[in-house]
């Protein structure tokens, strides 16, 4: 039998949100491009990242001191900075390489920096704001936002409506809603999506398979997902796989507006089976 490519990855993101360790479960999205990657050791290295910011801060230390600790080890002491030369580069998106390379995208730097605060018992919600992802503070009627990408400047709300400005101009108006947390999930299907983006840029059929794998793992049932995998097996012909895809599709979304068109497709790949065998 042969094994599953994606274990540890089904392991860390198959159990409730509350225990989905976030830190590992990114970790996991870059092992098809990284097979020996030793997670423990990327892990302990989160852990002395957190160690860090407790000596800087002190054992006793409010969510400001803390916060101008944990931004002065990450983006002064170690440097991490947001990678704005060549942002899209897939390494962005894997934490072992942001690690290494001390560089990442807004979602990335914000999974490190989210991890590092839990280490040091500082809860942090990631914010999928749009265009760029965002974390924040929120305990007792108190918000606080923060940019890891830009070394953790704390945004205002009029720094928020400027930022949806500059990526939208007056298509989109900024709305409280913005800044509702995710969860863990919901973070890493963001940043599976930011490598589907590339992969599909780049027209990497089959590493934009890998992620649209982890993407149906993570929900199963986002039936534009499959589809598209539906669509890329059959690029890649591989017809039986692309079959069972659209029909699935199919049982999800019966009435959409290409069901039609998936039809004949699946009737087409069929006779297709009939003829190969």
């Amino acid at each position: 039998m042969a094994s599953d490519p994606y274990r540890d990855f089904r392991q860390a993101v198959d159990r409730p949100e509350d225990l989905i360790d976030l830190g590992r479960a990114a970790l996991t999205i870059a092992l098809p491009d990284y097979p020996d990657l030793d997670i423990p050791a990327c892990l302990a290295q989160i852990d002395e990242l957190a160690v860090a910011v407790t000596q800087r801060c002190g054992a006793v230390a409010d969510v400001y001191r803390s916060l101008a600790a944990l931004n002065y080890m990450l983006f002064t002491e170690r440097r991490f900075r947001g990678n704005r030369d060549d942002y899209f580069d897939p390494k962005n998106s894997f934490l072992n390489e942001v690690l290494a390379r001390k560089t990442g995208i807004p979602i990335s730097l914000s999974v490190l920096y989210i991890e590092v605060a839990q280490r040091i018992g500082l809860k942090l919600s990631g914010v999928g704001f749009p265009g760029h992802f965002l974390v924040k503070y929120a305990e007792s009627r108190e918000e606080i936002v923060i940019d890891p990408f830009a070394g953790g400047e704390v945004r205002s709300r009029e720094d928020l409506a400027g930022m949806i400005r500059q990526l939208y101009g007056d298509t989109v108006s900024f709305h409280a809603e913005f800044l509702e947390p995710v969860t863990k999930k919901q973070i890493l299907q963001r940043m599976l999506a930011n490598l589907k983006a590339i992969y599909r840029k780049k027209n990497d059929l089959v590493k934009s398979l890998t992620v649209l794998d982890r993407l149906i793992i993570l929900d199963p049932t986002v039936k534009d997902d499959i589809r598209e995998r539906g669509g890329l097996y059959l690029r890649l012909e591989c017809f039986t796989q692309a079959r069972a895809d659209f029909e699935a599709y199919l049982r999800l979304a019966p009435d959409a507006d290409d069901a039609a068109s998936i039809r004949e497709q699946i009737i087409s790949l069929a006779n297709q089976e009939t003829l190969l065998h």
